[in-house]
């Protein structure tokens, strides 16, 4: 069996910033933890995340679940370092993927790990890797590839796998600009088998010498952006100008609503810890989730998580703040690699009110109470992803779960063994009310399905998907194809 993903090893707690969880790392900590990362053998993936990464994932549902999802967050601009001391667990330093960068590839020299340039202009991405290969000439370069610009659903995924896996990298880095680079990852990060992937933007520009770095001084000052927004103005004076004005006003938001329900710090009390008859761990959280017990309590509850399926229950806890948020989103992360259920319990008022204010009550599992947490435990355990019935010349097909790059495969070979002897002139009906979240893997079979299925004059129809579902949909413009209704 596999080793699973290293922790970030920091005792810090993360801080959950608009429902983004940053990783409380230095530079040298961020390092650290991708060299155990590529010890370990196992795929992961990073993100640098800065302002328009944060605004842009409050539209984008997929985005904020892949930052939710990501093994490492990393804080890409003082701004952000600023809302953490406004929040009240300040991030000791800002980490971008233009400085982190440089350093990855002096280390990967020096360590022997392999690195592969993905994205970027044709030019950018050659002239990108002859200057690394000239300052770092024992550094294992093995592929700098720009694939033909395209739409991320129509990209030619194979032939840039085959390369990725042919070169057989420690590191990728890809450079297909946001949101596009962190979705391209999240739906082939298994895949490519890579220990460590991340998107980086315009670094592959830097290390070409296309764009240049502002001076040292503004980049300690924060005052990079203006640099980077001189540079290109067309394009980032209208982009910064929205970001400024949605990041402030919900960082103020957060804020004032967390600081409102703020209450004295106390010394963190010992959670109740027990297991059920179903072999169930049932954690009873403190009455106050902040970063005092978030750090106190964050060894025992991740090697808890790591044991078995957890029933978090959040009856006693009436308030919270953004680093308690930010280690259930850590736990929550931690369980779903490991393969284990983290069910939330009867979170109070001001505790489900934080985690819809940051959008994230949708990426939790909530029940009511321990028994119905048990329940659907034990549900989820035996339901199959894939069921069908066939009633009056219609095939229905219940999907279940999430539909993302972790099992699209196997639903869409049990669905297509459903689907194998459907004559032409049926209808097909999949119904989505059972699940809970589709990326753009999930997407990409769903258009699957609707088009290998017309060639064979079987009419598909998908019905009943959760709102989140359908955000996902029409964010990227397909919910009127895929489900006959305009966006």
């Amino acid at each position: 069996m596999p080793a699973h993903p290293p922790v970030v090893s920091t005792d810090r707690a993360p801080i959950a910033i608009l429902g983004v969880p940053f990783d409380n790392v230095t530079t040298p900590e961020t390092l650290a933890v991708i060299g155990e990362m590529i010890a370990s053998g196992q795929p992961h993936y990073g993100a640098t995340a800065n302002v328009d990464f944060i605004v842009q994932a409050g539209e984008d549902a997929e985005l904020r679940r892949i930052l939710f999802d990501a093994h490492l967050v990393l804080a890409d601009g003082m701004p952000i370092v600023w809302a953490s001391k406004f929040l009240g667990n300040p991030l000791p330093e800002r980490v971008t993927g233009s400085g982190l960068i440089p350093e990855l590839l002096a280390l990967a020299e020096q360590k022997g790990w392999k690195v592969f340039f993905l994205g970027g202009s044709p030019q950018s991405v050659a002239t990108a890797a002859e200057k690394t290969r000239a300052k770092h000439p024992r550094l294992q370069l093995v592929g700098a590839y720009s694939p033909p610009f395209k739409p991320l659903l129509e990209m030619d995924h194979a032939d840039i796998l085959h390369r990725i896996r042919a070169a057989d990298p420690d590191i990728l880095l890809v450079a297909f600009g946001c949101p596009k680079q962190e979705k391209w990852i999240n739906m082939h990060y298994r895949e490519t088998g890579v220990p460590f992937s991340v998107g980086v933007g315009a670094t592959i520009d830097f290390l070409a010498g296309t764009f240049k770095r502002a001076p040292v001084w503004m980049q300690k000052t924060g005052t990079e952006w203006i640099f980077r927004m001189l540079q290109e103005p067309k394009r980032l004076v209208r982009r910064y100008g929205k970001d400024l004005r949605v990041f402030v006003f919900a960082i103020w938001r957060q804020w004032w609503w967390l600081r409102s329900h703020k209450a004295a710090p106390t010394a963190a009390k010992p959670a109740a810890v027990s297991t059920d008859t179903f072999g169930n761990t049932v954690i009873r959280a403190p009455e106050r989730l902040g970063v005092a017990e978030a750090e106190h309590f964050r060894s025992d509850w991740l090697a808890t998580v790591e044991k078995g399926h957890v029933i978090f229950d959040l009856t006693a806890t009436v308030l919270t703040d953004s680093s308690g948020i930010g280690s259930l989103i850590r736990l929550r992360k931690r369980a779903r690699e490991v393969g284990h259920q983290f069910v939330l319990v009867a979170p109070q008022p001001l505790v489900e009110a934080a985690l819809r204010l940051m959008n994230l009550h949708e990426f939790f599992t909530i029940q009511p109470g321990v028994a119905a947490a048990r329940s659907l435990i034990q549900t989820l355990a035996s339901a199959p992803l894939v069921s069908s019935a066939v009633q009056a010349e219609v095939v229905h097909i219940l999907w279940s779960d999430e539909v993302i790059a972790r099992n699209a495969a196997k639903l869409g070979s049990q669905t297509e063994s459903e689907l194998a002897n459907t004559p032409p002139g049926r209808t097909v009906v999949i119904d989505l009310a059972r699940v809970t979240f589709v990326d753009s893997t999930g997407i990409g079979l769903m258009l699957r399905f609707k088009k290998s299925l017309k060639r064979r004059d079987i009419e598909l129809q998908f019905n009943h998907p959760v709102e989140i579902v359908r955000d996902v949909l029409r964010h990227t413009r397909l919910e009127e194809y895929l489900l006959g209704e305009k966006s």
